[in-house]
């Protein structure tokens, strides 16, 4: 009789009954290994005709620059310059500068709520902008490489070669990073850059090992960092709840509807981990223009300028903090202005016959969105600067090698709560088709 209701309840008797149950997820999680492991075999892959010895020279003075965070992103593959040097940076500048385009050409916007087949529109222009930013990136990536006397051959003998593969491999992430969404766990680009700071900890741990010598700091530290992690768990979870009423619908007769009550979801940190990874970028890049302009033999007066603001904007330094904050906090706005249109969602509420409690629905609501948006942004806004400068002043406070930055345990942090809510969102559904089978029969 057990094992009759046990049958019925659709609960598996043995390990291979409860694989067989949940086959979908588990080959959506095989093909993410899958499709991670062949990642890490193509990041090791070179680009032909690169002199190794003077690359990893050109990355050893580099490595507090835009290349250290780029190769960080990337896996290692461009302190390698494998043939996905570039990794998925293209794909995913080319998605924010799309997502900023659809906020001021009325075209665009007007193709985001055209639902699937809008979607797909947007999808390809993301496509042809990651391919248009993969060539120039390639192009210049290789015009540095040549000019700092890193190849074994010059001219087109090395552009042709080079410029094809490193395009070739940013737009096989990117395909593959589509594929893990579609027939995997997760955001398959968010996957990909987990992949990557993951596949750099180890190096970085073990030399921030060798660089400090004092246990005791290091268990402190350590100790810190857990609870660091602790806290961008419960801030990325934190929410407020906008309450939303709608109108009584009357029945046939004199039964009445009792009035149906929804609330409004609105995330203390709406932009993710965008801000942080463009605050990081604009500030490293005139260090990594300074050491290019390094590289020649005669220096331009530009050059040298960009040389002098890469000495004055060196991690750590009070100027490059200030500034890093307050790109930080620049950007959480602008990022949320963009994800978030109180103007549509007060007419959306309006339409469907919704308001929120105390508020007039129309131009009120919008005011009453926006006011509340604006507090929500101010304190993610703050969580994430600290979160990002953490790092930074303790490293230089105490003299300290750091393993993992505060942006990169932001973007673990937060691809893997997406990738567990996933997993959960999988689970939850194989039983409500189990309680279904159920009642059915």
């Amino acid at each position: 009789m057990s094992k009759q209701l046990a049958s019925k309840a659709g609960i598996p008797l043995n390990p291979l009954a409860f694989i067989r149950k949940y086959d979908e997820l588990w080959n959506r999680m095989l093909f993410l290994l899958g499709a991670l492991i062949v990642y890490r075999f193509g990041s090791h892959i070179p680009v032909p005709g690169i002199n190794p010895i003077e690359l990893a020279a050109f990355f050893t003075k580099g490595k507090d620059t835009f290349l250290g965070m780029f190769n960080m992103f990337s896996g290692g593959s461009l302190e390698r310059m494998s043939i996905m040097a570039l990794g998925i940076m293209p794909y995913i500048s080319a998605s924010i500068v799309v997502q900023m385009l659809s906020a001021i050409i009325p075209s665009l916007e007007a193709l985001k709520k055209e639902g699937e087949v809008g979607r797909r529109t947007i999808s390809k222009y993301t496509r042809q902008g990651a391919l248009v930013l993969s060539f120039v990136q390639a192009v210049g990536m290789s015009t540095m490489l040549l000019s700092g006397g890193m190849t074994l051959t010059t001219g087109l003998a090395f552009y042709i070669p080079a410029v094809s593969s490193l395009v070739a491999g940013s737009m096989f992430l990117m395909w593959l990073g589509e594929q893990i969404t579609e027939r995997g766990i997760g955001n398959g680009i968010s996957m990909l850059i987990l992949a990557s700071i993951v596949a750099s900890a180890p190096t970085m741990i073990s030399q921030a090992f060798g660089q400090n010598s004092n246990l005791l700091v290091m268990l402190v530290f350590g100790l810190v960092a857990i609870a660091v992690v602790a806290a961008i768990v419960y801030i990325e979870r934190a929410q407020r709840r906008v309450p939303v009423n709608y109108a009584q619908k009357q029945q046939e007769g004199r039964k009445v509807y009792a009035q149906q009550q929804s609330h409004l979801p609105l995330k203390l940190n709406m932009a993710g981990v965008i801000p942080a990874i463009f605050a990081s970028s604009l500030l490293l890049l005139p260090a990594s223009l300074g050491q290019f302009g390094g590289s020649s033999t005669e220096p331009t007066k530009f050059q040298v300028f960009l040389q002098n603001v890469s000495l004055v904007l060196q991690p750590g330094s009070p100027l490059y903090l200030l500034l890093f904050g307050a790109l930080i906090i620049f950007f959480c706005y602008f990022y949320t202005a963009l994800m978030f249109n109180p103007k549509e969602v007060a007419e959306n509420l309006k339409r469907s016959g919704a308001y929120i409690p105390g508020i007039r629905p129309g131009q009120q609501t919008k005011r009453y969105l926006d006011f509340v948006l604006n507090r929500l942004t101010f304190i993610g806004a703050m969580y994430m600067a600290i979160i990002c400068l953490m790092p930074m002043v303790a490293q230089s406070s105490f003299n300290m090698a750091i393993p993992l930055g505060g942006t990169s345990l932001l973007i673990m942090v937060v691809v893997l709560m997406d990738f567990i809510a996933q997993l959960q969102a999988h689970l939850m559904t194989h039983q409500y088709h189990d309680q279904t089978l159920i009642k059915s029969s």
